[in-house]
């Protein structure tokens, strides 16, 4: 076997391989006396299947593998040839040209490589900014919030039913006339605005008086879980018994053990203090996101300069084509499918964006190296959990799914990032302290 391998850039190589017949036959026989060994053909005695035997029935695959495990071999040539290691690969090379050839082969194969990313001077992008500040009136809001979601329902003495009323009613559903399975209640308790009903249905309910009976006429979604209603239009009957209300507690011993139970000694000042961190964090995180991580990552790309791995920056694109590939109209689709020309053009215009997109992941990358930020297995697994709580799914399949799909690199990445970012854009003690001042 011959190996001529080149660097193109730092990120990106070539090879050429050439294989002689008697190289893929040796390779082909090697792979066939390895596979004999636990064969169990009707006929012969286990492990001692001839391997002719073997290569009459399983031929074509063999010659397969040990074409493989020939551009395996090569591959491995090359990195020596470039005085590079296995660590410094990205994903599998690309073979951009095979041609069989007097029983052997000549190929061609594209190796992206891990580039060389220097970023002295980050601190320079970084963009400043200011503790958000927090007034007292916001957290007197907040805590009038907490002491409302505590507080009983209650019977109310109001006109008609209003968004943030708790309605109690009876309810039934009819598709074309007949009633059902699963849509109807008595006594049933609604709160009005909350988005628990399907579309429609809490809004009709609006302006009902007690003892008053109305037709609701609704249509399910299209993704409803029950197939025979799914996008099906629909008509409740309903009846208002009573509406009921919240009235916020006071802020008492008691009403503070509730606040904060794993509070030795809960109080007032206390409370206000967890609730004013509680909402400079909420602030904080959303100037990180709205703002400062689209201001660094824009200065860190113009400011940082490397080769980029063509396989990767591939790859990018390719996903981004496919993303919009439900924004292209019947015309534009058929012309893909018919042109490599215009699918090649197409897959162009996303080319900026897609070297931006991945040239700041290798900046991340290497900047929660250079801080050791990492994220563990057991954190990964939690985040996911918490995922799943909140959207009220089962963990270990939401866990299993994300893994069916090969989700959890990136997913890891992303909690890397957002540690990478909480630690860069790191609270200012004295700019608190002024903020504090003038929040009060």
């Amino acid at each position: 076997m011959k190996v001529k391998a080149s660097n193109l850039n730092s990120a990106n190589a070539k090879a050429t391989v050439s294989a002689e017949a008697g190289e893929l036959k040796a390779k082909a026989e090697a792979i066939a006396k390895r596979a004999a060994k636990n064969m169990k053909i009707p006929g012969f005695r286990p492990g001692h299947v001839p391997m002719a035997e073997v290569m009459k029935r399983y031929g074509e695959g063999i010659e397969n593998d040990a074409r493989n495990e020939v551009l395996g071999d090569a591959l491995k040539e090359a990195l020596k040839e470039l005085k590079k290691e296995a660590k410094d690969l990205i994903g599998e090379p690309m073979i951009s040209k095979f041609e069989a050839k007097n029983g052997g082969f000549e190929a061609e194969m594209e190796i992206s490589l891990r580039p060389s990313v220097k970023v002295d001077g980050y601190e320079e992008v970084i963009p400043k900014f200011s503790t958000p500040r927090v007034l007292k009136k916001e957290i007197d809001d907040r805590i009038n919030e907490f002491l409302k979601m505590i507080s009983p329902v209650e019977k109310v003495d109001k006109k008609a039913l209003e968004n943030g009323d708790f309605a109690k009613f009876d309810f039934e559903g009819f598709l074309d006339g007949v009633p059902f399975e699963g849509g109807k209640a008595e006594n049933y308790v609604l709160e009005i605005g909350s988005g628990q009903f399907i579309p429609g249905f809490e809004e009709g309910m609006v302006g009902l008086k007690v003892g008053e009976e109305k037709e609701i006429n609704v249509t399910f979604p299209e993704n409803y879980g029950a197939a025979n209603l799914a996008g099906k239009p629909v008509v409740f009957k309903v009846k208002l018994h009573e509406i009921q209300g919240r009235k916020a507690a006071e802020l008492n011993d008691e009403t503070l053990k509730k606040l904060m139970p794993n509070e030795k000694e809960p109080s007032a000042e206390k409370l206000q203090a967890n609730i004013k961190e509680q909402i400079k964090n909420e602030k904080f995180a959303k100037l990180v996101n709205e703002e400062l991580k689209g201001k660094f990552a824009d200065a860190a790309v113009d400011k940082f300069e490397f080769d980029l791995p063509k396989s990767i920056v591939d790859q990018e694109i390719d996903m981004r084509f496919r993303n919009n590939w439900g924004t292209f109209s019947e015309e534009e689709r058929k012309k893909f499918s018919e042109s490599k020309e215009a699918v090649d053009a197409e897959r162009e215009k996303y080319r900026k964006d897609a070297e931006r997109s991945v040239k700041l992941t290798f900046i991340i990358d290497e900047l929660a190296r250079i801080k050791n930020i990492t994220v563990s297995d057991q954190e990964l697994v939690q985040a996911i959990y918490f995922e799943a709580y909140r959207a009220g799914i089962d963990p270990k399949k939401h866990l299993e799914d994300y893994k069916n799909q090969g989700m959890l690199p990136a997913i890891k990445m992303a909690l890397i990032e957002e540690k990478l970012f909480n630690d860069m854009f790191k609270l200012n003690d004295k700019e608190d302290k002024k903020a504090a001042k003038e929040g009060e």
